[in-house]
């Protein structure tokens, strides 16, 4: 039996069985196998040292994978960080490829073009598609096209050109987040379902939000002079503040947290005021990008206390599109932050705590306007 102080490693019984799955698998990379194997023998109470034996492998590699399960919650602790995993078995994995190419820049694929056009997306999607193992689009029109496109938000024209460096896992990962939110809005349909104890919550960081004071006296709109406020060109810089937020999706409350900065120690602060939002037995699930203060050592050391409490769903490199906490940051942006000017830099926090406050009285909960049912039908 294990004699060790590590925490155990809860799963529940999809999870369980998915472990199960892979570790008996002959087609799932050698790696996912292992680590399943390993989380599979350690929740059976066998010790680092018997699992590293009875599987031929050292104590470090069976230690870093038990703690990442630990830590991110199990069938993350398969992949790596950022995560490498087999392609999930979708529905919409063609449109996934298309929308990946429309991402690219087309000088990276040979041609001339800056940006594409719909003939020469099409051109290439069907001389290239059977290579890529979806022959079904051999075939694919403009009107298929604009709809796949459409649906997912994109538009070729306006891609820019820092999306040449992409995640190689991008379509796995995009499928991924896409899979969460369809049990979001399967779950959301019995908003009163008593059972439910899990939560998940769409995060992101907005820094560099700016604190401008008026130098002069700021003239409100007057009848018969003049319609507009009126503000003198010039103004003071008084520094920046970062808001750290998540949004829950199935109640639509924001949980924010201003701060300077947005590091490791911030981020640690943010987990420590969303644990207290919810019950103690209730899972909690944030997606979230790979940005370095996620998968810290000072992170995961905190995340270690905390055994099957979050689970971690990453969005690719490139996709911030993907992270729905991003329509709350451009709703505060067209809203309250709009022309916003203050006194200090405490007064500017006070405000956006202030904004975020109203918001919650009437929460909105989003949804994913790229419908995977739709874009099967295609």
């Amino acid at each position: 039996m294990r004699k060790t102080s590590k925490p155990k490693l809860v799963v529940n019984p999809t999870d369980l069985e998915k472990l199960i799955q892979i570790s008996k698998s002959r087609t799932a990379p050698h790696r996912e196998v292992m680590r399943a194997k390993i989380l599979l023998q350690y929740m059976d109470g066998e010790s680092i040292t018997a699992i590293a034996r009875n599987l031929n492998t050292n104590r470090p590699l069976v230690d870093r994978c038990i703690n990442k399960a630990i830590a991110f919650g199990a069938l993350t602790a398969l992949k790596d960080l950022p995560g490498r995993g087999a392609k999930p078995k979708i529905t919409d994995d063609a449109k996934s490829w298309v929308l990946s190419i429309a991402c690219q820049s087309p000088r990276e694929l040979g041609y001339a073009h800056e940006t594409w056009t719909y003939s020469l997306l099409r051109k290439h999607i069907r001389e290239n598609c059977k290579q890529a193992g979806y022959p079904v689009l051999s075939r694919i029109d403009k009107g298929v096209l604009n709809k796949i496109l459409s649906q997912g938000n994109i538009k070729p024209h306006k891609v820019s050109y820092y999306l040449e460096k992409r995640d190689p896992e991008f379509e796995i990962k995009m499928a991924n987040v896409l899979q969460v939110y369809k049990e979001i809005a399967l779950i959301n349909e019995n908003p009163d379902d008593e059972e439910r104890k899990s939560t998940t919550l769409s995060y992101d960081e907005k820094p560099g939000i700016q604190a401008i004071k008026n130098i002069a006296p700021q003239l409100q709109p007057v009848v018969g002079q003049h319609a507009t406020l009126q503000r003198d060109y010039e103004y003071k810089r008084l520094g920046t503040v970062s808001l750290l937020a998540g949004i829950d999706l199935h109640t639509g409350k924001i949980i924010p947290l201003v701060r300077d900065r947005h590091r490791s120690k911030e981020f640690i602060e943010f987990l420590t005021e969303v644990d207290k939002q919810y019950p103690d037995d209730w899972k909690i699930r944030v997606v979230l990008d790979n940005h370095s203060s996620h998968v810290s050592k000072e992170t995961k050391a905190w995340l270690l206390k905390k055994p099957g409490r979050f689970e971690f769903i990453f969005t690719p490199k490139h996709g911030s599109w993907l992270n729905m906490i991003e329509m709350f940051f451009s709703k505060i942006t067209r809203s309250f932050l709009r022309h916003i000017r203050v006194k200090s830099k405490k007064e500017l926090i006070d405000r956006i705590y202030q904004g975020i406050n109203e918001i919650n009285e009437e929460p909105v909960v989003f949804k994913w306007k790229y419908k995977m049912e739709d874009l099967s039908d295609v």
